[in-house]
């Protein structure tokens, strides 16, 4: 009966052993959602748009910060699956934070496409130039008629890195797969 009981206990010193070596082994689904996490989203080019501005207008220190307004004068865009012009008539809002080095940026403004659908855009994002260097990454938001080619625009998030040009902005959007 003893030699039972010990081999009992060897028995449940065993389970014992390999319940901990499982719980601490990652498991197959845990490493692939760890690599996952680690690689990101893909991307997938849209376009390019080509933006020209008139010179910025400053309303001045506000309860907010230093307000800027750039008008949007025109351009265009080019990309695998669309092309076409900027309208003018919308503007790029800047609220600039100099202690910080730091510029919240909102461009509000229309495009019309080469088979004359018309998209509204909403481009929102974040300049900073501090300790880590220059930063410049906008969140570009489309609203394309539903009943278009483009309400592709309306289900999707989308990146963009902006960069300023001689005679234009340029704004280089990704869709985020």
């Amino acid at each position: 009966m003893r030699y039972f009981l010990r081999l009992r206990r060897r028995q449940h010193w065993h389970v014992f052993v390999c319940a901990i070596a499982l719980l601490l082994m990652p498991s197959p689904g845990a490493t692939a959602l760890a690599q996952d996490a680690a690689k990101g989203p893909d991307l997938e080019y849209v376009c390019e748009l080509r933006v020209t501005c008139d010179p910025p207008m400053t309303v001045g220190h506000t309860s907010h910060g230093d307000r800027i307004v750039i008008p949007i004068t025109g351009g265009t865009f080019e990309g695998p699956l669309m092309q076409g012009t900027v309208l003018s008539g919308g503007a790029d809002y800047q609220l600039v934070d100099r202690e910080r080095n730091r510029t919240e940026l909102e461009a509000i403004y229309n495009i019309r496409t080469d088979d004359g659908t018309l998209i509204h855009v909403r481009n929102k994002g974040l300049l900073c130039n501090g300790p880590e260097g220059f930063y410049f990454r906008t969140v570009p938001h489309f609203e394309a008629p539903e009943d278009s080619k483009y309400d592709w625009l309306n289900r999707a998030v989308f990146v963009c890195v902006p960069e300023g040009k001689r005679d234009y902005i340029s704004l280089k959007v990704w869709k985020v797969k």
